[in-house]
């Protein structure tokens, strides 16, 4: 009986320790440390960007994006803005309207304010390594986000995290090629960029292009800049269909909204796009499906905006300490109309 007696005292002193069997499961020191790249945790939003608890001081982030020139820029900001509210990180955001002197106002302004991590989405390439040592120098991490940039010295920011633009550009010309398979040469194209001297502009163009010259059946007409907005994409299609009219096979455009201007130019020109003119676009949108399910768009590579989470759980990354790959890939598709009935619903923007 006495023998009962002291294993219950012992039971309940072990309970009252917190010493019972699911102790190193509470015990976040006991907990396996994740992954030191952070690759799989960046994957998506899931349970890693949940809001900061209320005893912990919140990760200041400061944010600065390039513009709202386009749909596709106006998801990338709601879905940082949601991110940073869901993962409780006080977000510093700042619009740059398109402006690399804006941009790099910002993150001087950030700088002054010490937060903890700034992140930003740079207007062009070139022209960062000045204001990235100033924030080097003051112990400040950066992400680049959705564009890169040119800099001598890469380890003046952390980590890239977007799409791969080279590959976008080779996507779209493989669908051209396997689409026009059948037509007699040379086939016609032209091609409309976006904003000069800006990554996805660069290395769309220069992915496009690569695959496109290994097919001698095809002639790039003329390439120009529509500044990835609506207006600027129908004015520059009008310029090309005055100058070569009936003679044009193919369109590529850099993004949805210079696409889409495109379609308004070609129907008032008299022409049914994406059938008179096949047309391939960057973004995958659901404007863009709305166009492929009326048969005016045929094409649409897949460009992720959706951002946010990823970035939060790269900011709490780095707050705590832990390692980033160099370079982060979002996982994206190629879209045509065949699927377009079926997958519109599952856009987010």
């Amino acid at each position: 009986m006495k023998r009962l007696e002291v294993l219950g005292l012992l039971l309940l002193f072990l309970l009252a320790t917190g010493r019972g069997a699911w102790s190193d499961a509470a015990d976040p020191a006991k907990l396996p440390e994740p992954m030191p790249n952070a690759q799989e945790a960046l994957g998506g939003a899931g349970p890693d960007i949940a809001a900061t608890a209320p005893h912990e001081r919140s990760i200041v982030l400061g944010f600065s994006q390039v513009g709202s020139e386009s749909g596709w820029r106006v998801a990338n900001t709601v879905s940082i803005q949601n991110a940073a509210k869901q993962a409780g990180i006080d977000l510093k955001f700042s619009d740059a309207q398109r402006r690399q002197d804006h941009q790099i106002s910002a993150i001087r302004s950030f700088i002054a304010q010490k937060v903890d991590v700034i992140a930003f989405s740079p207007v062009v390439e070139s022209g960062w390594d000045e204001v990235l040592k100033e924030a080097q120098q003051a112990g400040i991490p950066v992400i680049i986000t959705d564009r890169s940039v040119d800099v001598k010295d890469t380890s003046l920011y952390v980590t890239l995290i977007g799409s791969n633009f080279l590959e976008e550009g080779q996507k779209a010309a493989k669908y051209i090629i396997d689409k026009m398979r059948n037509v007699s040469g040379p086939i016609h194209i032209v091609e409309l960029q976006g904003t000069m001297n800006s990554a996805p502009a660069i290395d769309r163009k220069k992915g496009f292009e690569e695959v496109i010259k290994e097919n001698p059946n095809m002639k790039l007409l003329a390439a120009d800049s529509g500044d990835f907005t609506r207006e600027n994409g129908k004015l520059v299609m009008e310029r090309y269909l005055r100058q070569y009219g009936r003679d044009i096979q193919v369109l590529f455009a850099h993004n949805d909204d210079m696409a889409l201007g495109a379609i308004e130019a070609i129907e008032e020109y008299g022409l049914r796009p994406g059938k008179d003119i096949v047309i391939v676009s960057v973004d995958a949108g659901r404007a863009a499906f709305e166009a492929m399910l009326q048969g005016k768009l045929n094409c649409t590579v897949e460009c992720n905006p959706l951002l946010g989470p990823q970035l939060m759980q790269a900011a709490k990354e780095l707050v705590a300490g832990r390692n980033l790959p160099k370079r982060i890939v979002t996982r994206e598709s190629v879209f045509t109309q065949g699927v377009a009935a079926r997958e519109i619903e599952n856009r987010k923007y």
